[in-house]
């Protein structure tokens, strides 16, 4: 399974911060945005990453990542001129995806839970076995601000809602999902919403229609950001800071999951030692070789 990371857009709602940089480099605490969502995908063994963004800010991103090669990845990178939506993403992406099976995450979306490895790559693996399509679930106080599933006795999906004005449920269907290779053919043919955009909703409906959609609700073990405002921002660095300096665990520690999953040696994570060293997130790469 190959992997998206989406990180371009405006960022309107966190002007002036972002007038003149990407928002998914913003800092979570003590690392770049971007990190957490690689973070997720690297969880779920997944080593082939695109990143797409702004042609203002995509050379940010090669700049801060390189070809991947210090976390064992690969990356590739492609600009999205305008914002058209979430579904745009498998089409720019069409020759990097090829005939595999994709994921896709938004670079603003913040995943932390003990058994996340596990839950990933479950999924992963149903998607390589049985194909269809996963969206993942979380409960949220203001579900008309996300896209909603309905389910019917907390398993089969009834409906999808897109920021309702009545939402059905309190279930925001989070920015990670799993496809099929399927998704590229279903995605060309998707029409622009009132809001002119691509909607992934309109994806996922697609597969809902074709009874091949399933979700994975995360309960109260885990915790999701959706960094897209200012005070979002502020929670996820403040959670992420808690986290850090009572158990001295990081999250999103690439170089760290990079040598766990066996995609580095020592020798390139001291190089990454050796360049972090006057920061506390070199020390914590320090003490944990």
């Amino acid at each position: 399974m190959k992997g998206i990371i989406l990180a371009g857009g405006r960022a309107t709602r966190l002007y002036p911060m972002t007038l003149s940089i990407s928002k998914q480099i913003l800092p979570i605490y003590d690392k770049p945005m971007i990190y957490y969502p690689i973070s997720i995908l690297m969880l779920a063994n997944i080593r082939d990453i695109l990143i797409v963004s702004t042609p203002l800010h995509i050379n940010i991103f090669k700049n801060l990542l390189g070809n991947g090669e210090a976390f064992g990845l690969n990356f590739t990178y492609k600009v999205q001129n305008e914002p058209k939506g979430l579904a745009d993403a498998f089409l720019i992406g069409e020759d990097f995806i090829g005939k595999e099976n994709v994921a896709l995450i938004l670079g603003d979306n913040i995943i932390y839970g003990s058994n996340l490895r596990n839950i990933l790559n479950n999924a992963v693996n149903k998607i390589e076995k049985e194909k269809g399509a996963i969206i993942f679930s979380y409960h949220v106080k203001n579900p008309k601000d996300y896209g909603i599933v309905e389910l019917e006795d907390n398993e089969n999906i009834i409906s999808l809602q897109e920021k309702p004005i009545n939402p059905k449920s309190s279930l925001a269907v989070i920015g990670l999902y799993l496809y099929d290779n399927d998704v590229i053919k279903i995605a060309k043919t998707v029409k622009p919403s009132k809001r002119g955009e691509l909607e992934i909703t309109s994806v996922n409906q697609k597969y809902l229609d074709l009874k091949k959609l399933s979700v994975i609700g995360l309960n109260d073990d885990f915790a999701w950001f959706d960094a897209g405002s200012c005070n979002n921002i502020c929670e996820a660095s403040s959670f992420v800071k808690s986290i850090i300096t009572r158990s001295n665990f990081q999250i999103a520690c690439l170089e760290e999951i990079a040598f766990l999953n066996g995609w580095i040696d020592k020798n390139i994570l001291k190089s990454s030692i050796k360049k972090l060293e006057s920061a506390e997130y070199g020390n914590y790469l320090k003490r944990y070789l």
